[in-house]
């Protein structure tokens, strides 16, 4: 009795580590894919707001945006 509720309890554990990890690595593939943001949307972002933006600061804001992917 103890033994079983012993091995459903395990095996959740086992079941959420495995499912967390396999999750976490589709959705960084998935990311890598398909970037939620580019430097046309940055550009037009930063034109909405009034300034124009040159080469130099999208680079600078696509590579702070890639550091926390």
């Amino acid at each position: 009795m103890l033994w079983d509720i012993l091995y459903v309890v395990i095996g959740l554990i086992v079941g959420l580590v495995l499912g967390f990890f396999i999750a976490r690595k589709l959705m960084k593939k998935e990311l890598k894919k398909n970037p939620p943001i580019n430097e046309q949307m940055i550009k037009t972002m930063m034109s909405q707001m009034g300034r124009t933006p040159s080469q130099k600061q999208v680079n600078q804001m696509m590579k702070q945006m890639n550091k926390f992917m």
